[in-house]
């Protein structure tokens, strides 16, 4: 078959790209070596994008798998690149698999930043190199490409595959509270269950007869988010490990979200005065942490295999699909007392690189939950861009993905905002906000303190709350408006 005669059996069957898929893979596949293939390849790709794109936010697995191999088939080299970099690091091991195929069958090599460390069985096979440290100017040894046998097990060795492979070796760091897991049923010793009472604590999907509750928030930017809260039997059991296994465990200085004395002002004051603040948002932040890396978490502070499955059993949610079917792994939900300081100390590694990485250029960086942000008294030296080019290679080889359409770059010609604070000469609430909680006040005044007034459905705890909030970050202005609000209420 020719390339004009694959077209002519392509086309009809883009009419209908989802019931046609297996039929349009298995053409492209079989006739790949074509000369003139990048023709069929292009014109697939135009009328198949956005059903390719949709596959790949698809909580299933096997539909994920499916978009993977349609990128490989008919995307060019560099947009393929940049969904297959993330698409190694997939949470399933089946899109992993069929990533590395793809990768392979493109001759595509990782472009991620070369990981100099020897935690990886290939990293002994692998050549060295010698290069310049762009940022201290010092000399470093790092590894080449590792031998093509061992190319799927090695493509970058670090906190993302934390606990997925066994020959990944991890500095343990164990605490006495872990150590003493050493089987399901100790774990089911300190948390007081049976093994009857835990199988059903662990059971997937949400809804009636599930360990789950499913609701939606609006978000601050539009849309909503999806919460699945724990029920009570289950939360209980959940506050236990975070009070007698979590709560102890140090996370990393540059971590202000979801830590006790740290906050969004703490987060914030690292940056005031700075000429350029660069703020970066992660794709998916909770779901990215699954079930494997927790294991490999729990393993590291010393519990065994089965403890540690068991605990992150436990901590994790296993949505349902339309069909009825089990997606896997599990994934941290948001809802859960755990999945915030999970998250911290999974992401322990992370914060440290990009604190280290900020540190050779003269920068800050601190991590608001989902919300890394830079901040810079001179421009970089290399310029920007590439400072942002090596924070991004971090944030992937450590499992996660940066939300490009959410990069800012904020200089003072404008507000400099950091975790909603501005951080232009000093600490302070938006000038807009303290102008219309002023408003609010005034509207209380004359209307009295409603839900209407004040547009929440707690009034008093809102007004409250707020100049509280402002109290904490302008002292002077604060207490003003906190004098104000309880006159106000005084007058109730």
């Amino acid at each position: 078959m020719d390339v004009a005669t694959l077209v002519s059996a392509l086309m009809p069957l883009l009419d209908d790209p989802v019931g046609n898929s297996a039929r349009i893979l298995k053409l492209l596949r079989d006739h790949r070596t074509l000369a003139d293939y990048e023709v069929a390849r292009f014109l697939v790709a135009k009328r198949t994008e956005p059903f390719v794109c949709e596959l790949l936010q698809s909580q299933d697995p096997k539909s994920r798998r499916t978009a993977v191999r349609w990128v490989g088939l008919t995307f060019a080299r560099a947009p393929a690149a940049r969904v297959l970099r993330d698409a190694t690091k997939d949470r399933a091991k089946m899109v992993r698999q069929a990533a590395f195929r793809a990768t392979r069958e493109l001759r595509l090599d990782d472009v991620a930043l070369p990981d100099t460390t020897d935690h990886a069985a290939w990293v002994h096979e692998a050549p060295q190199q010698r290069r310049m440290n762009p940022f201290t100017g010092e000399e470093m040894v790092v590894r080449g490409s590792p031998p093509r046998a061992a190319r799927q097990r090695g493509y970058d060795v670090s906190g993302w595959r934390f606990g997925l492979y066994p020959t990944v070796n991890r500095r343990r760091d164990p605490k006495p509270a872990f150590s003493a897991l050493r089987s399901r049923e100790d774990v089911e010793r300190v948390l007081g269950v049976s093994r009857a009472q835990l199988s059903r604590m662990i059971r997937p999907g949400h809804g009636s007869g599930r360990p789950y509750v499913a609701f939606e928030i609006p978000k601050a930017t539009g849309g909503v988010r999806t919460l699945h809260a724990p029920r009570p039997a289950l939360k209980r059991v959940q506050r236990l490990i975070l009070e007698r296994l979590l709560a102890p465990l140090e996370v990393h200085a540059a971590a202000h979200g979801f830590v006790r004395g740290r906050s969004t002002i703490t987060n914030a004051i690292p940056h005031v005065g700075a000429r350029i603040v660069v703020k970066m948002d992660l794709i998916d932040f909770f779901p990215t942490i699954h079930f494997g890396r927790l294991v490999g978490l729990f393993q590291h502070y010393g519990a065994s295999v089965d403890a540690a499955r068991t605990l992150a059993a436990v901590v994790t949610y296993r949505p349902t699909l339309p069909d009825g079917r089990v997606s896997w792994p599990s994934v941290l939900p948001q809802g859960a007392p755990t999945s915030p300081v999970l998250s911290n100390l999974v992401c322990r590694r992370l914060d440290s690189r990009l604190t280290a990485l900020a540190a050779s250029v003269a920068a800050h960086y601190t991590r608001y939950a989902d919300d890394l942000t830079f901040s810079f008294r001179e421009e970089p030296t290399k310029g920007l861009g590439h400072f942002l080019w090596w924070v991004n290679q971090i944030i992937g080889q450590e499992g996660f993905r940066e939300n490009l359409g959410k990069r800012r770059i904020l200089r003072p010609t404008g507000q400099l905002r950091v975790t909603g604070l501005v951080t232009n000469s000093g600490l302070s609430v938006p000038r807009d906000a303290r102008r219309r909680f002023r408003a609010i006040l005034h509207d209380c005044r004359q209307r009295g303190v409603t839900a209407e007034a004040t547009g929440h459905e707690e009034p008093r705890a809102y007004l409250l709350g707020f100049s509280a909030y402002v109290q904490m970050v302008q002292p002077a202005t604060g207490a003003k408006l906190r004098a104000e609000v309880l006159a106000l209420l005084a007058r109730r």
